[in-house]
Formats: structure tokens, sequence, C-alpha cells
């Protein structure tokens, strides 16, 4: 008996619902099996995402500003419904259920995207040289609407679920498996990047040379592909257990918390409830007093329907109260690192506009203007491997550490991007005045596109540094029971930073346009100064930095007091809380 239990996972079962065998489920041979959609799902989402913008100015007839709204609305909603996606897959459906359903949706939405690219009645007639082009109809907007965000339905739902159902399939309490999951990690990223270069390689010049309709098939197709492969594993995967959604747990400590604003909290902690078993408890921590209120015990608490326990709507133990406190301490960094992502949206945005106004050819070949930001794939695979094999271990060597801190990486990235704004708005100031000895008309001006090199490469590297960080510090500072929400939490800091430029290009092409002038976000990029648009960034990266530095200082660990602390303590440091 012993035997055939240490052959089993105790968390995680088959397909039929009876204990995983190791020998018969997971591994490495399913865990391939799920990447097969992470890579199709980049493919789909970059592929569309980097060279959408010259589609909208140059088919759609969009000006500049709308159609980097449209590009980054539409990134920002696909993160945005990575909650959706982790909420549906811990509540109802699980990681494997979701994950189906959302990959079909995927294929829908690419499919209908080829579709309204292929159909002449979807789009608006072409125009030449110095004639009125006629903007897209409302109709063939809504068709193309469609299509978008079927697909960022489809990524919120993958993105959410994909990473997590990959490491099921491993057990962290074997020590073999436990470092194959670690390596798991690594290909994951690295399975990021694949499907990312091939987006911004072979992907966007086929939507350039071949056609648009060709491009989005190919990205439907592929997922389709993996749809089928992903459910042939269907009896080899193993199936964690739900939990119940993490996101009801933070509501219910809310609702607690609310309800008893007005009584006083006890003389000791030790009088606050608790019902986690020992080994799983988190001690109380001295900040955010008012959610300790969550746990105070009163008349009718235990009134519940099932009758197994207190009413969790009126009364939470102190763990789930420090849990709640843990996510709290998360929203400082959650907050500082969205301007990151605002800056990141503009190298797929108004950085690709750029690149189709310059010099592009290398003898007879011409590189699409979707296609240099591989330079962000080049930058972050060189960042990553300098960092690995140089940094890491002269870092060792001086400090007696592994690397750096996932604030210390955050960090950095946060530099970088300032750096980063930094030469972009230098690099339009020399394009622009390029602009003004010729033509502003001219399609291609007399510059090379290898100028954007900079911008790309800082920003690339940037992205290295904090997507690592934010992933790490999200991962190791959440509760273990809501990794997959701290996981969709680290995901809406990319949502808010695209919608959050969406919201700055708005507002700057209000304030800066007038009767006479187009202001910075002109309609036509060589009439605008996107250089001082791209200044005002760096700006407000440096801002954005010191208040990082700040909130970091803060979120310095502090050792929390034993159960049975008097409360006279706590109550004496209440001027300091932040409830």
């Amino acid at each position: 008996m012993e035997n055939k239990m240490s052959w089993t996972v105790g968390d995680a079962v088959d397909y039929k619902g009876f204990p995983a065998d190791k020998s018969k489920t997971g591994g490495w041979v399913c865990a391939v099996m799920i990447l097969g959609i992470e890579i199709c799902e980049r493919l789909s989402t970059m592929g569309i995402a980097v060279n959408l913008v010259t589609y909208l100015i140059g088919t759609m007839h969009l000006p500049s500003s709308a159609s980097a709204n449209v590009v980054t609305d539409f990134m920002g909603t696909s993160f945005l419904l990575c909650l959706l996606g982790g909420f549906l897959a811990d509540s109802f459906l699980g990681r494997y259920k979701t994950i189906a359903i959302f990959a079909m949706v995927q294929v829908l939405g690419t499919g209908a995207l080829a579709v309204a690219t292929k159909l002449s009645q979807l789009r608006p007639p072409p125009c030449h040289a110095n004639e009125v082009c006629k903007q897209a109809s409302g109709f063939q907007m809504g068709i193309l609407y469609i299509a978008l965000y079927l697909i960022a339905l489809g990524t919120g739902g993958l993105k959410s679920s994909v990473s997590g159902f990959g490491t099921d399939q491993f057990d962290e309490k074997d020590e073999k498996e436990k470092s194959q999951m670690a390596y798991f990690f690594n290909r994951f990223f690295f399975f990021i990047s694949t499907g990312t270069l091939m987006a911004v390689t072979v992907l966007v010049y086929i939507q350039d040379a071949v056609g648009r309709s060709w491009g989005y098939g190919i990205c439907s197709a592929s997922m389709l592909i993996a749809v089928f492969i992903f459910l042939a594993g269907t009896k080899k995967y193993r199936y964690k257990r739900s939990q119940g959604s993490p996101v009801v747990h933070i509501f219910q400590v809310i609702a607690a918390a609310i309800s008893k604003r007005k009584m006083d909290l006890p003389y000791s902690v030790g009088s606050l409830y608790e019902d986690t078993p020992e080994g799983l408890r988190i001690l109380h921590t001295d900040q955010f007093h008012c959610l300790d209120k969550a746990a105070i015990i009163r008349e009718g608490d235990f009134d519940n329907m099932s009758g197994s326990g207190p009413n969790p709507w009126k009364l939470c133990s102190v763990t789930r109260v420090e849990e709640v406190k843990m996510v709290v301490r998360l929203l400082p960094i959650w907050a500082t690192t969205i301007i990151f992502w605002t800056t990141y949206a503009q190298m797929i945005t108004f950085s690709v506009e750029q690149a189709s106004t310059m010099e592009r050819s290398i003898g007879s070949f011409q590189i699409p203007a979707g296609s240099l930001t591989v330079f962000f794939v080049a930058a972050i695979l060189i960042t990553l491997a300098i960092n690995d094999r140089f940094i890491m271990p002269l870092w060792r060597k001086w400090k007696g550490k592994q690397g750096f801190s996932s604030l210390q990486r955050i960090g950095i990235g946060l530099v970088l991007s300032t750096f980063g704004m930094a030469a972009a708005s230098m690099v339009e100031t020399k394009r622009l005045s390029v602009s003004k000895t010729v033509d502003r008309n001219t399609e291609i001006l007399p510059i090379t596109v290898f100028w954007l090199i900079p911008q790309f490469f800082l920003v690339g590297s940037a992205e290295a540094f904090i997507y690592t960080g934010q992933l790490d510090f999200f991962i190791t500072q959440s509760p273990k029971g809501m990794k997959t929400m701290s996981t969709g939490l680290f995901l809406t800091t990319l949502s808010f930073g695209f919608f959050l430029s969406s919201f700055l290009v708005s507002v700057v092409k209000k304030v800066t346009s007038n009767t006479n002038e187009q202001g910075w976000l002109a309609d036509k990029i060589n009439y605008g100064r996107l250089d001082c648009f791209y200044g005002l960034l760096a700006i407000l990266s440096v801002i954005n930095f010191v208040i990082y530095v700040i909130c970091a200082m803060w979120l310095k660990p502090k050792t929390p007091p034993k159960i049975g602390v008097q409360m006279e303590t706590i109550k004496a440091s209440s001027t300091e809380e932040i409830c």
C-alpha cells in the first residue's frame, strides 16, 4: 500500500477523478503539449499587435493617434481579461476546460480577422497621393472590433491558466519533479520569446508581402492544431482540485471587516478567530488593523446554512485576514510598474509608425516596419544571457547572493525604460529635422531605420528585468493559495499600462491641438511633435521611479509579532495605519 501511495500525487487526480499515477500522468510530455498553446497564443497576439497600426493607418485610413489607441485598447483588454479567465478557472471550469474553451475562442477571433481583412467590402477604397482618403465606416470598424476582442477574450482566458496548468504536471513534493518545474518556468519564458520572435519576423513578413488574411489565417490554423494536440493529452494530464476563488475570499474579509468597523479590537490577538491548521497559519502582523476586525467573534457569526463552521462573510480567520494583507502590500509595487508598460506600448504603436516613414532597405530586401520589434526579443535574450552568465556570478562573489532581488530587477528595468524614452525623443527630433529638409508628405524619408535600435533595445532590456522581477515578486510575496490571482494581478499592470497610454494619447491630442495646428500627435506623424510626447513619458518615468523607490523601502520585510501580543501595543501605533 505504501509503495502504491508513493506513486500517486497527493493533491492531483487523473481525468477519471482518481489519484494521479506518477508513472502514467504529468511530466514533460504533458507540459510540452500545453506549451504549444502558449506559442500559438503569442504568435497570434503579438503578430497582430505589432503590425496592426500600419493596417489601421494605411488601409483603414484612421488618424495616427486613433490607430495607436485601437492597438493599446486591444492589448489592455487582453491582459485585463486575464482576471476573468483566472476567476472562471478557479471557481467553475478548472484550468483544463478554461484553456480548451478560450483557445477555440481565439481560433474564431483570428479566423474572423482573416475574413475581415480579405473582403473588400469590409475596408474603405484605397487612395493615392494627394487624394482625400475615405475613413473606414462604423460597420467596417465594428466587424474589425468584433474579431479583435474575440482574440482578446481568448488571450485573457489562456494566459491566466496555461502556466498554472503546466506546473500542475509536476509534483512539488518530489525533488526530481520539483527541479523539472523550475526548468519549466525557464522554458515557459523561452516559448513566449519564441512565439514573439516568429510573430515579429515570419508572420509580419507574410502579412506585408503575401497578405493580411494569409497571416491571420496561419494564426487561426496553428492554434487549431495546438488545440487538437492539447486535447490529445487529456488522459495523460494531472488535474488539481479547485480550492475556490481567492477573489471571493478577499471580498469576504472586506465584507466582514466593514460590518464590524465600529467594534473595538480585543485586548489580545489570541482572542481573534483562527481555525487554520497550525502548520498552515500565517502570524498576525502589525499593519492594516481595520482588516483585523474581520476576525472578531460576535454573536450570529456561526449562523451558517451548511452548519460546518462560521459564515465566511461574517467571520474570517486571522490567516485569511493576513492573506488579504499580503495582497494589499503588493499594490504599491503594482501601481508603480504600470508606467513601464505605457512606455512599452509606444514601441508597438508610434515606434512602428516611425519605422514605416524611414529607409528600411537592405539591398533589394525591405524590412517590414513591424519587424523592427525583433530588437525587443534580441534585447530580452541578450539581457537574460548576460545576466545569467556574467552579472549573477559576479553578484554572488561580491554580495554572496544568488542575484538581483525582484525589487532590484524592477528598479533596473524602470531606469532602463526611462533612458529608452529619452533616446526615443532624441531620435524623433533627428527624424523630424530630416522631414523638414524634404517634402513632409514624402512616404520614405532619407534616414535609416536603424536609428530606432537604441529605443527598442533599451526598452527590450528593461522588459527582461521588469517582467522576470514582477513575476518573481508577485508569486513569492503572495499567499500560497492566491498564486493564480497574484499572477493575474501582475498581468493587469500590462493592461493598465496600455489603457494609460490610450488615456495620455487622448489627453495630449486634445490639449496640444488647436484650430491651426494638429499638436504633438498629428494625424500624419511628420507634422507632429512625437519627440515632445516621448519626452513627457521620460519625465513621468523619472517621477514614477522616485515613488517606486519610496514604496520599495516601505515594503522591507518586518518581523511579525507572535500570537499573544497585546492589542494595546497595536493600538498605540494606530496613527501609522494605512487603512
